[in-house]
C-alpha cells in the first residue's frame, strides 16, 4: 500500500497535481489555505496509489512531501 502527505501550509492550491495522478486520487477538498483557496486532499479509500510520485513531481511548491510504501 502507497500513499502520500500533503503539507498544507505549502500548497497554494494551484491543482496542478490533479491531473497527474494516474489514478485519479487527489481532489479539491473543503479546507482552505491562509489564502482562502480551497487545498488538494489524497482520497484513497480503496487503497490505489501506485507511489508513483508524479504528483510530487509535479507540485512547484514541494508541498506533497513524500511519498511511502508498505
Amino acid at each position: 500500500m502507497s500513499y502520500i502527505t500533503i503539507d498544507k501550509t505549502k500548497c497554494k492550491a494551484c491543482y496542478l497535481c490533479l491531473s497527474e495522478c494516474p489514478k485519479k486520487l487527489l481532489k479539491i477538498g473543503n479546507e482552505v489555505n491562509h489564502l482562502g483557496e480551497k487545498l488538494v486532499e489524497f482520497n484513497d479509500p480503496n487503497h490505489e496509489c501506485l507511489g508513483c510520485a508524479m504528483c510530487a513531481t509535479r507540485c512547484p511548491d514541494m508541498a506533497i512531501t513524500g511519498v511511502y510504501k508498505e
